[in-house]
């Protein structure tokens, strides 16, 4: 597929819809034949995004660039399936940061690279430190401060394809209590503003509560909010589910 035939592709995941996680499986579909030539992929976010990356080793596709989660696991098999598709791949998250930390260097972090498929997961510190007295925004403050970043993002570059990551609070995670209770409303305000920019929505929240069935928290996400390893597979797998309905 070229490039520009992605670009203007438009499917179901790109109008909004949240992606109904169906148990995607790597291996499941052939990637090879199905990616255009020369995807710049961009993810972006907070800890859940950064996990222990080396910020000084900012290049693409570096590996210890990408960090220990999800993001590493995604990179791993796009590039491992695909070694002739001239994938770029790169990881700005950055562990701590909430929305306007994100626009403070997007121009830097994000425009700059010109991504052809931008992905965001940004929100549980707009609530977590809330808790902790480290900050004041509001639910309104995010959503207009993620309104605002997309629509900026939308401006500089018309045809990204966006990805927007459910921010989610696992239940049984030490961290997570009665408190958390007001994150859905988060969790509202990210999955409405995707789709204001027909972005893909991944329900991750969703994912985690359904695999609660197979195992607690403490091994998917021993706090609630830092997913383990078998945490990020999870993320992984949704990823690519709704990466691949954009083909």
């Amino acid at each position: 597929m070229k490039r520009r035939q992605f670009l203007e592709n438009t499917t179901a995941v790109g109008l909004g819809a949240a992606s109904a996680f169906t148990g995607y499986q790597s291996g499941k579909a052939s990637w090879e034949g199905l990616l255009p030539q020369d995807l710049t992929i961009v993810f972006q976010g907070d800890s859940i995004t950064d996990a222990g990356r080396d910020r000084g080793n900012y290049y693409a596709n570096a590996s210890s660039g990408m960090g220990r989660g999800y993001v590493y696991q995604i990179v791993s098999e796009l590039l491992g399936g695909n070694p002739e598709a001239g994938l770029e791949c790169f990881n700005r998250g950055i562990s701590g940061n909430k929305v306007y930390q994100l626009a403070d260097r997007w121009d830097i972090d994000c425009l700059a690279l010109k991504p052809d498929v931008l992905s965001i997961l940004i929100g549980v510190n707009d609530y977590w430190h809330k808790l902790n007295g480290r900050y004041d925004g509001t639910v309104e403050v995010y959503e207009n401060d993620l309104r605002a970043l997309l629509q900026r993002t939308r401006e500089s570059l018309p045809d990204v394809k966006l990805i927007m990551g459910e921010p989610f609070a696992v239940e049984g995670g030490s961290a997570i209590n009665e408190d958390w209770k007001a994150f859905d409303a988060y969790r509202a305000a990210a999955r409405k503003v995707a789709g204001e920019f027909s972005a893909a929505f991944i329900a991750y929240h969703d994912v985690f509560a359904a695999a609660l069935d197979a195992a607690p928290a403490s091994y998917w996400c021993p706090d609630g909010v830092h997913p383990s390893m078998a945490g990020a597979h999870l993320m992984k797998e949704a990823w690519l589910e709704a990466f691949e309905k954009m083909m």
